[in-house]
């Protein structure tokens, strides 16, 4: 790997956790005009518009999985995709963009956990260290430094909406592992956007007070933009990104930069005027430092390598 592609890699990497972190404070404005299961619907419709149009214009290797294979695949989809945005912008719509960035960059410490669970092996003593440390960043943001209120499980609904959008998320990536061996990646992406639309369609029939096209068509023009902005930037050049750092980087070197996403939620967050607390702050760089802890090591090796 030669030092132009790596530079490269690393700053389409930070494009790509801007991208991600940005969605949170956007993501919050946008629920100002628009319900919750509206503004997912069109992210998950936006999104695979976009990769059809990919796969048509790129084309994609040929694969070929039996019913059972298709079943578990759109199940996992399904789950994951449908789980983590239900979960995300709902959780939003009672909660700081912060607190939401800072939950879901747990995410990565959490699929570690359920790979040791489905193995029946224990966790090994840094990813114990890392995710005490991160867990304590987490609660000190989304308790507001009042841990007592542990006791009473007075936390706030939206935090727990995140939360159970974020184990979602983590089971989707671990099984993705899996999947991933059978088709191509971006194909099963556009398999995950279809089955989330329409998990969300369904929602949204059946939520009386929900109208995506009359909501999206009397916003404004600001708000129309974030929508498309999180379906295309947020969701699939997100996504591309990703898997060009992932290529070029390794998975454990690149898995490094998710750790920037709960600091452009900030950065967006202060740009548009939101509220940005001393304690966010210091919980952002509390997690941060637990997810970057044991993965020093690795980031060493592969920088020497390099």
């Amino acid at each position: 790997m030669n030092a132009s592609s790596t530079t490269k890699a690393v700053v389409l990497l930070i494009i790509c956790t801007f991208f991600w972190g940005s969605c949170f404070p956007i993501g919050k404005h946008a629920l100002n005009e628009v319900h919750a299961l509206t503004l997912v619907f069109w992210r998950f419709t936006i999104a695979a518009v976009c990769l059809a149009l990919y796969i048509l214009l790129m084309g994609a290797e040929r694969f070929a999985l039996t019913i059972r294979q298709w079943i578990w695949v759109v199940a996992v989809s399904a789950v994951g995709v449908g789980g983590l945005n239900l979960g995300l912008f709902t959780g939003l719509e009672h909660t700081a963009a912060t607190n939401g960035s800072l939950i879901m960059a747990l995410s990565p410490l959490m699929t570690a956990l359920i790979a040791c669970i489905a193995m029946r092996s224990l966790p090994t003593l840094p990813q114990c260290f890392s995710l005490v440390i991160s867990l304590s960043g987490v609660l000190m943001v989304i308790t507001n430094g009042h841990l007592e209120t542990l006791l009473t499980m007075d936390i706030n609904q939206g935090d727990k909406m995140i939360f159970s959008g974020m184990l979602a998320w983590s089971f989707y990536t671990y099984c993705s592992q899996s999947i991933s061996r059978w088709m191509p990646v971006i194909p099963y992406t556009l398999v995950g956007m279809l089955s989330g639309a329409t998990v969300i369609g369904l929602m949204c029939l059946a939520t009386p007070e929900v109208h995506p096209f009359a909501e999206l068509m009397s916003s404004s023009a600001l708000g129309m933009t974030e929508v498309v902005y999180i379906g295309v930037f947020g969701t699939v050049a997100g996504y591309l990104l990703w898997l060009n750092g992932v290529r070029e980087l390794g998975s454990p070197t690149a898995a490094l930069f998710f750790n920037f996403v709960p600091v452009f939620a900030v950065l967006t967050a202060y740009l548009m005027g939101q509220a940005v607390t001393q304690l966010q702050l210091v919980g952002i760089a509390i997690v941060i430092l637990g997810l970057l802890l044991p993965r020093l090591p690795v980031f060493r090796k592969a920088t020497q390598a390099v």
